[in-house]
């Protein structure tokens, strides 16, 4: 292509998983399964400074098919916000028509991908999918219960910042249709850590990327996860919940807050 950019295949799906010493939660024959059945979809995993040997683990992944796992190791330990942004201006390089995060532990299955998907392939108009922590009836979603109603307060908050009616911000399952705009989203490092997903959609409400993609209402849909499940050794505490709160603030005043004319 003449800019440089790929000629891209709308259907594939490249997925982001960032790792921080995830050598023994990393569900291999789960990955493998699903890459296999779903030969469309391939994995960038970004192994963030991990110091347990996950990049080996990972390594048994791309021996087994590497058409569709791929690593990328970064020096040190960034956080998760760091590890996303870097996969996913890598994946942004390859041809796929679809980029995305899922976080490693798998508390959403991969199948959970199909639905989403699925949206994308039915509403031309929507160019973002995040995953929703909804416990409904049917639905086997099961959360630590300090977590969920610490992360409900936040989540109530964090909508009224952004200015959307969103019931779940920070679900580690999103996808993204790729755009002319998407790279601009991640072109610059998160300024927060635990709240990235909000200040990612900070990014997409704010000017100038809403004046390009369109109503951020239309453009982002939540999609009810069928199945969650909080798993063991997550390195989310409550003691982030404070500065959370915080970092909502930088958020405000860095993208949202009016500006004088």
């Amino acid at each position: 292509m003449p800019n440089g950019e790929p000629t891209r295949n709308e259907a594939t799906v490249t997925l982001v998983v960032p790792c921080y010493n995830e050598a023994r939660r990393l569900d291999l024959e789960a990955f493998a399964g699903y890459a296999s059945a779903n030969p469309d979809v391939a994995f960038l995993f970004v192994d963030d400074g991990s110091t347990d040997g996950t990049s080996s683990v990972i390594a048994k992944l791309l021996d087994r098919n590497p058409a569709q796992f791929q690593l990328k190791r970064l020096p040190a330990n960034g956080g998760k916000a760091a590890a996303v942004r870097a996969g996913i201006l890598d994946a942004l390089e390859q041809p796929t028509g679809i980029v995305g995060y899922w976080d490693a532990d798998l508390a959403a299955p991969l199948e959970e991908l199909d639905g989403m998907r699925q949206i994308l392939a039915e509403r031309p108009g929507v160019h973002i999918v995040t995953g929703a922590r909804v416990n409904l009836l049917g639905r086997s979603v099961r959360r630590n219960l300090i977590r969920h109603w610490i992360g409900r307060v936040f989540a109530t908050v964090a909508t009224a910042v952004l200015r959307l009616p969103m019931y779940d911000t920070q679900c580690g399952a999103k996808i993204l249709r790729v755009q002319s705009w998407t790279a601009d989203i991640f072109a610059q490092p998160f300024q927060t850590s635990w709240v990235f997903d909000v200040e990612m959609l900070a990014r997409v409400v704010s000017e100038p990327i809403v004046s390009i993609a369109g109503d951020p209402r239309s453009i982002i849909c939540e999609y009810p996860l069928s199945t969650w499940f909080d798993t063991q050794g997550s390195k989310l505490r409550v003691r982030n919940a404070f500065g959370a709160v915080f970092d909502l603030g930088r958020i405000y005043w860095r993208y949202l807050r009016p500006r004088r004319t």
